[in-house]
């Protein structure tokens, strides 16, 4: 699996293998080959992921994470080739905020919202209650496997 950053943009070593740990077992819970998967993943400010929400969602705020993914339906995703499974866009502004009102660290709140926006890409959502709770319990899943669940946070 590929993670592509814009340039400047990357992420401490410690953070890069815990978002590839993530993805992989994101993809291995949804029976994704995760040798031909690529994701990009870019950090904006405010203003910026607030731009894309307006424009996109139409929702004229700042949010922590957007996702957009690459395939409408699971069973879009080809059977060979190079999956380019979506883009991952991080407010980092929100992320930090958010760690210390969850009162984490911010490396945690980054996996989280990458974890969180990797599952959007695999068409999880979170519009209607089932859909909530399914998605949250597999957030939790993916986060436990990491060793950085709720109970086992900081």
């Amino acid at each position: 699996m590929e993670i592509y950053f814009e340039e400047g943009q990357e992420v401490s070593p410690k953070i890069l293998e815990t978002m590839k740990k993530s993805a992989a077992r994101c993809l291995e819970l949804e029976g994704v080959d995760e040798s031909r998967t690529e994701i990009s993943v870019s950090f904006v400010e405010a203003e910026e992921i607030k731009r894309l929400n307006a424009e996109y969602r139409q929702v004229d705020s700042v949010t922590d994470v957007l996702s957009f993914p690459q395939f409408d339906e699971m069973s879009d995703i080809p059977e060979e080739g190079e999956i380019c499974l979506g883009d991952v866009v991080i407010c980092r502004q929100r992320a930090e905020e958010q760690a210390e009102e969850f009162g984490h660290s911010f490396e945690r709140e980054i996996i989280y919202l990458f974890t969180h926006s990797i599952l959007h890409l695999l068409g999880y959502d979170h519009m209607t209650d089932e859909d909530k709770s399914e998605m949250r319990a597999r957030e939790e899943e993916v986060m436990e496997y990491l060793g950085i669940g709720r109970q086992l946070d900081e």
